[in-house]
């Protein structure tokens, strides 16, 4: 029914000033969540930072600069996480501002669309279907104004509002129209707190981020004996040596045992991957919603809006029973006329039919709901008269719906317009209809919608295609676009047992006169099944399926309460971005992964030398400036090139296990192999000058089997993969055999470079060629891992291939 009081003229001009300079004005938190001092405070302040600032320190009192270029890690960790996160908040903040609503807000009688921040108390906004309501306010006009606060309440079922009645940001309009006065605006309404919460540029909980911060809670407790030992060995059993030798080599030890990159790369991967997209017009809400990208299995795909243009096209009224045309195109453009927020449909017929000479006076009205999927005016002396789906208003078995029918095959919307024998706002309505002609519309089919389809099937991505429109018509138009449905739904058929339910979900491709509480059910149903369900929609009524789905993506001109719900939005509306933002998510995690085979395998290594030269009571083999060379040449370097490389590969559960599976056994193989190869050189040490041989070759020994790893983890090669291989083995050899000759002629020249001796000497030949033995043999073991484990986690194993392959 209608219950409105004398329209509200706004605010005036002199009013909407005092307000603001009181301060009166809905001032909106960060919409990236967090500041720029909290962003740099996230980055600096680290446990990984906090331990090699201390062991940086320590180095640094030696007078060593040389050995301190790990130091360098602090800035490089702390700069680029933090200049990568300021880039991604500026992107998603300008983002934000281009696909958030604007609410339609009446002052001095006039209406006008207006940021949300500009909104002040006591302002009047007019609310119609789809508008999200921004602030909290009072409702001061209705007309069959029914709310939906599932959001806020649970509850499914929308409300209908009358004047007095209070309405609470974060709810969306269903039907009706009205306007409400702003009574709390700012922080101190609803819709703050939903902000901050859905746009938070924070890391949430999610798998990839659980299993990482298990390694590192491992690795800090396994660092704490470790150290220990290592430095208590090294202070009491090298007695004679000089204070500042015995710190390089403690400090030597205890550096590589922290997985300083895994942790920086991981968050430039996720900041660039959100920058990617935001150049790609596509506004990541949340972080994770990159890692949810990546896992995707089952794309819902909203037929309205998705596959087809939002907009509609008339196309020809067919009278049924030798109707007056005349008459029946005056019926509908006073129907189409009276609807005071018109849909895609209507708004299609007022654009192409004559608009009406004289208004009929409105006795009663019936607002298009996707529940009901009909919708009436009553006209005072012109009859009753009812517009929607030919299956809902007409009985299935007539030739009026026979006729819709198959009008509806070839991909248009046909739409019926009957009279009723009751008032259209009557509890029975809309009681019997008598059909009076059917309404032909025409959908245009989004051009790049094949192409997308096709490319989701090369990714064995299932596509469901879900729509509130006749299944028939539904099944023609995704016929047109290749999609060959082995099952066309007709949604009303679907049983109520939750396992058939679901069987008939998962098993067809292609439903019509789906309910919005049915989307829902679809979405629940195929999580039941162990599917990562992505739900794509612009309309309210795909509002509850985006907010249960593991991925939400909303088109940006759709509803301001879809795009509020979804992690992803299409700013552009292009439903050809979703292939490009499914392959950024893979490419992210995919790299993830294998850059966390890179770092844990270096700290399982470090681990088990650090734990056996302890043991043995030894002098540590290496320097700082060594664990740097060595981090370079197998890690840091060629993860920081592969974490940015192109993986197409679907991710899949699991991240743990198959890191763990390859790391943790190659580590203890380079460990042991680094051990052995320096108690064998020891045998050969009389002086310091043989100290530093042998600690040439057990830097020999670890390039080969560390390089190694290398090689294993960066397949499947490319070309450009096998010059980086190229490049970082041309490095490594430079640096071993040529550098410390380098050095000696130039440190006469300059005399500073006494504080960065490499501590290299690879003249002991004999030495040098039992560590290339070694290496050699532990580059067997770890090619023989790599192919075990990927048996052991079910990947599948290539030297040459696909993106795809690992």
């Amino acid at each position: 029914m209608t219950t409105q009081v004398a329209p509200v003229a706004g605010l005036s001009g002199a009013e909407v000033a005092e307000r603001i300079a009181a301060g009166q004005v809905n001032t909106l938190p960060p919409r990236s969540g967090r500041t720029t001092w909290d962003i740099i405070r996230a980055n600096v302040f680290t446990r990984i930072n906090f331990l090699l600032m201390v062991l940086f320190v320590i180095v640094l009192s030696t007078g060593s600069l040389g050995n301190a270029l790990f130091g360098f890690l602090i800035i490089i960790n702390s700069g680029i996480g933090a200049f990568q996160e300021l880039r991604a908040k500026r992107t998603l903040d300008n983002l934000a501002v281009v696909g958030e609503g604007k609410p339609l807000v009446r002052r001095d009688g006039v209406a006008a669309e207006l940021p949300r921040d500009q909104v002040v108390l006591d302002d009047i906004i007019e609310i119609g279907p789809g508008d999200q309501i921004i602030v909290d306010g009072i409702v001061v006009e209705a007309s069959y104004l029914e709310v939906d606060e599932s959001l806020l309440t649970g509850e499914s079922d929308a409300v209908l509002k009358q004047p007095g009645d209070e309405v609470m940001s974060g709810s969306f309009v269903v039907s009706g129209v009205g306007a409400f006065r702003a009574t709390r605006i700012g922080l101190e309404s609803y819709a703050a707190k939903l902000t901050a919460e859905a746009s938070k540029f924070s890391l949430v909980k999610s798998e990839l981020q659980t299993a990482i911060n298990q390694i590192l809670r491992l690795v800090t407790w396994l660092l704490i004996p470790v150290g220990a030992a290592t430095v208590w060995v090294q202070w009491t059993q090298n007695p004679g040596a000089p204070w500042q030798e015995i710190v390089l080599r403690m400090s030597g030890a205890l550096v590589p045992m922290v997985p300083e990159g895994l942790v920086l790369l991981t968050s430039l991967a996720f900041a660039v991957g959100v920058i990617r997209l935001g150049q790609l017009n596509v506004l990541v809400q949340e972080l994770p919603a990159i890692e949810g990208l990546a896992r995707v299995d089952v794309v819902c795909a909203d037929k309205t809006g998705t596959l087809t243009e939002n907009g509609l096209q008339f196309s020809r009224i067919e009278p049924l029973d030798e109707a007056d045309s005349a008459r029946l195109e005056q019926a509908l453009a006073q129907v189409a006329a009276a609807d005071p927020r018109p849909n895609a449909s209507m708004q299609a017929l007022t654009h192409a039919l004559s608009p009406a000479a004289e208004p009929w006076t409105v006795a009663a009205m019936a607002p298009f709901t996707s529940a009901k999927k009909w919708s009436g005016v009553s006209f005072a002396g012109q009859g009753n008269w009812v517009i929607g789906a030919p299956d809902v208003l007409a009985d299935p078995t007539t030739a009026v719906a026979q006729r819709a029918e198959e009008v509806g095959l070839s991909g248009r919307r046909v739409l019926l317009l009957g009279e009723s024998d009751l008032l259209v706002d009557d509890p029975a309505a809309p009681g019997t209809v008598t059909p009076r002609a059917l309404v032909v519309l025409e959908q245009k089919v989004r051009p790049e919608a094949a192409g997308t389809l096709a490319y989701f099937a090369e990714q064995n991505v299932a596509v469901k295609v879900i729509s509130g429109d006749n299944a028939k018509s539904v099944g023609a138009v995704t016929g047109s676009l290749g999609v060959a449905a082995t099952e066309v739904i007709d949604a009303r058929t679907l049983p109520d047992d939750p396992e058939e339910f679901a069987d008939r979900v998962e098993s067809a491709g292609v439903f019509g006169r789906v309910t919005p509480q049915q989307k829902r059910q679809m979405v629940a149903a195929l999580q039941s099944r162990g599917h990562n369900v992505a739900m794509t929609g612009d309309g309210v009524n795909d509002v509850l399926a985006i907010k249960d789905s593991d991925l939400g993506v909303a088109m940006g001109s759709g509803a301001a309460a879809t795009r509020s719900v979804a992690q992803i939005v299409l700013l552009n509306d292009d439903f050809a971005t979703l292939p490009h933002v499914v392959a950024e998510g893979r490419r992210v995690i995919g790299n993830i992964e294998r850059v966390a085979n890179f770092f844990l395998t270096k700290t399982m290594y470090s681990l088990v030398l650090a734990l056996l030269v302890a043991l043995w009571r030894l002098p540590f083999p290496f320097v700082p400036m060594h664990i740097s060379f060595i981090g370079w040449y197998t890690i840091g370097i060629p993860a920081a090139i592969l974490a940015l490389a192109p993986n197409g590969e679907r991710a899949r559960p699991g991240f743990l296990k198959r890191v763990l599976s390859f790391s943790m056994p190659v580590g203890l193989v380079i460990g042991l192999t680094t051990f052995g190869t320096y108690l064998v050189s020891l045998q050969s040490v009389t002086d310091e000058a043989s100290a530093t041989q042998a600690s040439t070759a057990t830097l020999i020994a670890v390039m080969i089997a560390g390089g190694w790893a290398m090689i294993a983890i960066a397949r499947p090669y490319q070309w450009w993969k096998i010059a980086m291989i190229a490049t970082m083995i041309t490095l490594a050899v430079l640096t071993v055999f040529w550098l410390p000759g380098w050095y000696a002629q130039m440190l006469p020249v300059w005399p500073w470079l006494a504080t960065a001796d490499p501590q290299l000497d690879p003249s002991n030949v004999a030495m040098n060629l039992n560590a290339v033995w070694f290496g050699l043999g532990a580059a067997v073991l770890v090619e023989a891992m790599w192919w075990i484990s990927g048996r052991v986690t079910g990947l599948h194993r290539r030297v040459f291939g696909s993106l795809g392959d690992r």
